[in-house]
């Protein structure tokens, strides 16, 4: 070795490793079960040994397919392991470590002694290839490596100088062992002499695989740091293996991305068992319908209160009516799409039912936006019509659409019919165009329809929609939560607060909760938080509330938990394209709530899909992007078909229905019951010293702190 180590051919040696290492490789970032130790605290390094045997044939059609492809076992079983981390973090340069005999020498052949180095065979799995060429690349940067293996893994490692850190090995941090010929049997007399498995009580790597050959089986025994792995992940990945190399084998034709990780089993279970949701809902109905049966249900039941106003089913139909009446007047009719600007009012309500009765779709526009995204929005939704008051109509931009201010025209439409107005629409109608940010700048009109509504809030399983509820109408109008509280109310027979529309402190939206004996309530996260704080006491009449719209506090949900016993609290998730709520998550069992809060499982009529870049499912544990169906689904965006192209996208797994699924951008990954855990946004994550690190993580993580209310985390070169 010494020799070796100064010979003639060390330098062209290391020269080959430090071309491989020119660049340093991404530290691969498993996903794990339990959060890295960072790199000031103790760490365990504690062993966990599982194993898994290979079918016979599988063992034959392996040996087999190295003959026919010219390759070794070796190199195909490192194929295989290394295409499972790759499905397994998205990362497409691996590196792999392997020990080598270290007796390239003929005169080392029969020494004793530990000759052992270590080789890091690096492949990149760039481009999608198919497995026949993966495999190729995998042989040339082995035989590379053995060619090469004189250079001692220390001594690179002085050479390159990576980062270093407690936290993880350098260079690579999964290791693969090959031992393919068998023990000789050892003989004693008078004794029977059994070999057994000593295991290893400490990790080394996140992962290694140890592969030997027992009985003609090749026996897989995978041993992983038990201190970020649970055992049921580490059974999950050898399953995957398996499937990797016996499809790898049968197909090597197959991209990569398409052998099969999964068994039919686990596909089914993510695909068609999570996803069973169908309830029968009222979806060929439209909202007005809807509505006007709960008016001939209870029509002196009061459906709005305001400060000291009441108003019952049969006023606020009979009012919505004449408004209807008058608009279809003035050419309202399907489709058509209607401003709306006006403060939070019983007229407000009234003006959102009256264009659904005349059936057009309202356009929420909030008085308080700047006047240029006001202009935008009018401009971008061609309104015709723009229903406001006004005080408020001196502070529009200047549009082309025929202003109707309601409360000067008060007297002439309460002139015309209270009967209601034939249903001119379909619950494939639109119902409203509502406005989200866009990342380009500009807001993108989401156009939903009656269905869409309709199924949010009937006969639905996230939270409780009886005629004995009081809902807080507190959300602003552009904002979708308020179709939650509208509708969730009013299409139930329930009665609606209507909160003042002027800007109101934490102690006012209190004592309102008190005033109106509210009983379900919707909070955005900050919101939350901050009520939770200061006004715990004012949330005990609530039977329900539901918050959202970002990641949750772990401190405050504890604490509502364990303190508001007769609350049901819920974590709300939903993009406005999938009409306010996607997954909720009832909180009841703070073992669930470790480090971060569900956001559930899919509501009523709603199909949920984690998959990964190539649109697979991703396995149980593993990141994937959440993309969204069912009849919850949006019509799409305002005259953007090539964004809706981009993000509403054929269902690959409902062929030949024209079924579409949202591409929701957000990065998501199922627990092992199912429950769907946010993990942030896919345009939010950054590379750091080779780590991926998701800024979001990172302020949930410094928010929990209670010396933290706020944290916003920023990358800098």
């Amino acid at each position: 070795q010494r020799q070796s180590f100064e010979g003639p051919e060390y330098p062209s040696q290391l020269s080959y490793w430090k071309q491989q290492f020119a660049t340093l490789p991404p530290v691969l970032e498993l996903p794990t079960d339990h959060p890295r130790p960072n790199a000031q605290a103790y760490q365990e390094f504690r062993g966990a040994q599982h194993e898994i045997s290979l079918s016979k044939q599988l063992t034959s059609d392996l040996k087999l397919f190295c003959q026919k492809e010219t390759v070794t076992l070796f190199m195909t079983l490192l194929t295989a392991y290394q295409l499972l981390l790759y499905r397994y973090t998205g990362e497409e340069d691996i590196v792999v470590g392997t020990p080598i005999a270290g007796r390239s020498l003929p005169e080392t052949e029969d020494l004793i002694g530990l000759f052992i180095n270590t080789l890091a065979l690096r492949t990149s799995l760039a481009g999608n290839p198919t497995g026949r060429e993966l495999l190729r690349r995998v042989r040339e940067t082995a035989l590379g490596g053995y060619a090469n293996q004189d250079v001692p893994f220390e001594q690179l490692v002085k050479e390159l100088q990576p980062e270093r850190s407690l936290r993880h090995n350098p260079l690579f941090q999964a290791m693969f062992v090959l031992q393919n010929e068998e023990l000789p049997p050892l003989q004693l007399p008078g004794l029977e002499v059994k070999h057994f498995r000593v295991g290893n009580t400490m990790a080394n790597f996140d992962l290694t695989l140890d592969v030997v050959e027992r009985d003609g089986q090749l026996v897989c025994l995978f041993e992983s740091n038990a201190d970020l792995f649970e055992a049921e992940r580490i059974a999950r990945m050898m399953s995957h293996f398996q499937n990797l190399l016996a499809g790898l084998v049968a197909n090597p034709d197959q991209r990569i991305s398409c052998l099969p990780l999964l068994s039919q089993a686990e596909r089914r279970q993510l695909l068609v068992e999570w996803n069973d949701t169908k309830t029968d809902y009222p979806a060929h109905r439209c909202i007005q319908e809807l509505f006007e049966q709960q008016v001939e249900r209870a029509p002196d039941t009061v459906a709005l209160i305001c400060e000291d106003r009441r108003v019952t089913y049969r006023e606020l139909n009979s009012q919505a009516n004449q408004l209807a009446h008058y608009l279809q007047e003035r050419g309202v009719g399907p489709d058509t799409r209607v401003g709306l600007c006006l403060a939070r009012s019983p007229e407000m309500i009234v003006a959102l039912l009256g264009i659904l009765k005349a059936g057009g779709a309202y356009v929420p526009l909030d008085p308080d936006y700047p006047q240029a995204r006001l202009k935008f929005m009018l401009e971008d939704a061609r309104v015709p019509v723009l229903l406001t008051q006004m005080a408020l109509l001196q502070n529009l931009p200047p549009n082309a659409a025929e202003a109707i201010c309601i409360d000067e025209l008060r007297e002439k439409i309460a002139r015309e019919s209270c009967d209601n107005p034939a249903v001119v629409t379909t619950a494939d109608n639109l119902a409203y165009v509502m406005y989200t940010s866009g990342s380009t700048g500009k807001p993108k009109g989401v156009a939903v329809k009656h269905r869409n509504v309709v199924r949010l809030v009937k006969n639905t399983n996230y939270a409780s929609f009886s005629a004995a509820e009081v809902f807080l109408q507190f959300a602003p109008i552009s904002f979708d939560a308020a179709t939650f509280e509208i509708w969730g109310s009013l299409l139930n027979g329930a009665r609606l607060a209507l909160m003042p529309p002027a800007r109101v402190s934490l102690q006012e939206l209190a004592l309102a909760l008190k005033r109106y004996r509210v009983t379900t309530l919707w909070l955005t996260a900050g919101l939350f938080s901050l009520m939770v704080e200061n006004h715990l006491d004012d949330l005990r009449g609530l039977r329900q509330l539901l918050a959202g719209g970002d990641v949750l506090s772990v401190p405050h949900v504890r604490r509502v938990v364990e303190e508001l016993k007769d609350c049901r609290l819920i974590n709300g998730y939903g993009p406005t394209e999938n009409t306010t709520f996607t997954c909720c998550y009832p909180l009841k069992d703070l073992a669930k709530v470790n480090g971060s809060v569900p956001i559930g499982y899919p509501v009523s009529n709603t199909t949920v899909y984690i998959l990964d870049a190539w649109m697979n499912p991703a396995p149980i544990g593993v990141p994937g992007e959440l993309y969204i169906g069912g009849d919850g689904l949006a019509h799409g965006y305002l005259d953007r078909p090539e964004l809706n192209a981009e993000r509403f996208v054929r269902n690959p797994f409902s062929p030949g229905s024209g079924a579409r699924i949202y591409k929701t951008g957000d990065l998501v990954r199922y627990r092992a019951a199912g429950e769907i855990e946010f993990i942030g946004r896919l345009d939010n994550q950054v590379k750091v010293r080779g780590f991926r690190v998701e800024l979001g993580e990172i302020e949930a993580a410094l928010a929990e702190h209670p010396s933290v209310r706020e944290a916003v985390v920023v990358a800098r070169k």
